[in-house]
């Protein structure tokens, strides 16, 4: 991998990991568009971490406060009923299938689950998804002529059901094309939550994910250091954090007053152009692997 891959490729994650269009796809489709070697889930999961470190940061305060009740709560019975140790352990079970599953499918995550046909039926269908989700949403905010305003829940309400639910939603985004935030923010939506309280959780659930995700890739790298570009990968990382944060900051706003349907329609004609280029020969499913 070149120094300018790497300077693409970092943008291109920080860019999309918070957005509801999937990062993994987007570093995928990037690589075979320009002609690449596929980065590969090793590459993704490392610039991840960038991405995560991110989050760390903007949600510093949130997170700190979460940790330091819920580890207090273990030996504090009058705080087991706070919010922020139950918080704690949400993400802590909603982490569970995410786990459970990448050990499972790893082989597959790293393999046929790469193939550009599969990325572009995630992408149309998990924008279709999101787009019913966010028009529910819309409904309960707006009302109408013979609807009420119907309350959305916060985070305050969120149960052990919910964040199992969560959970397996985020376990989706193992395939590329789903997206982490789309999944999990979807899932969200679908179950009441507010968008703000959807994806706030969706990106707190997803820092135990991540940085899991990468320590395993590093460990693996270490005993076949040949197997990834160092100097790259590294700059790629602290692009996509330096990225990421700023797109973070952005969304964060732009969910509390706006729709998420340029992100379908987004979506779905790109789902629909990858199809028609793998349909005509233009692309090869299987662009960028094995020096294709």
């Amino acid at each position: 991998m070149s120094w300018f891959e790497s300077l693409i490729l970092g943008l291109v994650q920080g860019l999309t990991e918070f957005l509801p269009i999937s990062s993994s796809a987007h570093l995928r489709l990037t690589a075979a568009f320009a002609g690449w070697h596929d980065p590969g889930a090793a590459f993704t999961a490392i610039t991840q971490i960038g991405t995560e470190a991110a989050v760390l940061i903007y949600f510093r305060k949130d997170i700190a406060r979460i940790i330091s009740t819920w580890f207090r709560s273990l030996y504090t019975a009058s705080l087991r009923s706070e919010q922020d140790a139950k918080m704690g352990w949400l993400v802590i079970i909603g982490s569970i299938p995410i786990g459970v599953l990448g050990v499972t499918f790893k082989d597959q995550i790293e393999g046929p689950f790469r193939d550009l046909r599969l990325i572009a039926t995630t992408l149309i269908v998990m924008g279709i998804v999101l787009g019913i989700a966010d028009r529910l949403a819309a409904r309960d905010e707006e009302g109408g002529k013979h609807r009420a305003v119907r309350e959305r829940k916060t985070l305050s309400e969120l149960s052990v059901k919910d964040g199992l639910i969560f959970g397996l939603c985020q376990a989706m985004a193992l395939i590329p094309g789903v997206s982490r935030s789309g999944a999990t923010i979807s899932g969200g939506l679908l179950l009441g939550f507010t968008r703000e309280a959807a994806a706030r959780y969706s990106f707190l659930l997803a820092i135990p994910a991540v940085l899991a995700s990468g320590a395993f890739e590093l460990w693996e790298v270490a005993e076949d250091p040949g197997h990834i570009s160092w100097g790259p990968t590294i700059f790629a990382t602290v692009i996509a954090f330096f990225v990421g944060y700023a797109v973070i900051a952005w969304f964060m706003k732009f969910i509390s007053t706006k729709s998420f349907m340029p992100f379908v329609i987004y979506r779905i004609l790109l789902g629909i152009a990858l199809f028609v280029l793998v349909g005509t020969d233009v692309l090869s499913p299987h662009a960028g692997e094995s020096g294709q």
